[in-house]
């Protein structure tokens, strides 16, 4: 293993991509109607109380608008909708255009056939470099059992295999 101290931004992203995640669409109902961004630095914090956390970039135009609103449901993507991780993660178009979803108990958009998702509302916030580092209140949520993760590993999108193997897939 070669160690090195080499903190270039496109090092870092190459070695942090090293860490496989899962991809969330993090969606509001907002007055000028639903918002939504992709979002894989998403992880459970605490259970008593029940607080989750993820990092929207600070150049991202929708958390302003999401965190305006107060809750949000955080959408867990399954390996069939990666499409949906590509459509969110786009600035400037209607991310919704063509989703199906339907209304959280808090109002916020719970995407068709998520994987599962949290309905939550803002806790607090916190300087994270580059990042906003969001903590949040989970006050409902609910789980599919019928479907595989969608991954994210060395900046592209992975399954799981059978034996527990990361399958590469398209980017």
């Amino acid at each position: 293993m070669t160690v090195t101290a080499n903190l270039a931004p496109r090092r870092l992203r190459d070695i942090f991509g090293t860490f496989a995640t899962g991809l969330t669409v993090i969606t509001s109902a907002t007055e000028g109607g639903p918002a939504g961004f992709t979002c894989q630095s998403f992880a459970s914090l605490s259970l008593e109380p029940a607080l989750v956390t993820f990092s929207p970039a600070r150049t991202s135009s929708t958390w302003p608008v999401l965190r305006q609103a107060g809750s949000f449901a955080i959408n867990i993507l399954p390996a069939a909708h990666q499409h949906l991780a590509g459509q969110f993660a786009r600035s400037g178009t209607d991310k919704f255009a063509g989703v199906g979803y339907s209304a959280s108990p808090l109002g916020n958009p719970v995407l068709d056939d998520a994987l599962a998702w949290i309905d939550c509302e803002l806790h607090a916030e916190y300087d994270g470099g580059d990042h906003t580092i969001v903590v949040a209140a989970v006050r409902h949520l609910s789980a599919r059992e019928d479907a595989e993760p969608l991954l994210f590993f060395k900046g592209r999108y992975a399954g799981i295999a059978p034996a527990g193997r990361v399958l590469e897939a398209a980017s």
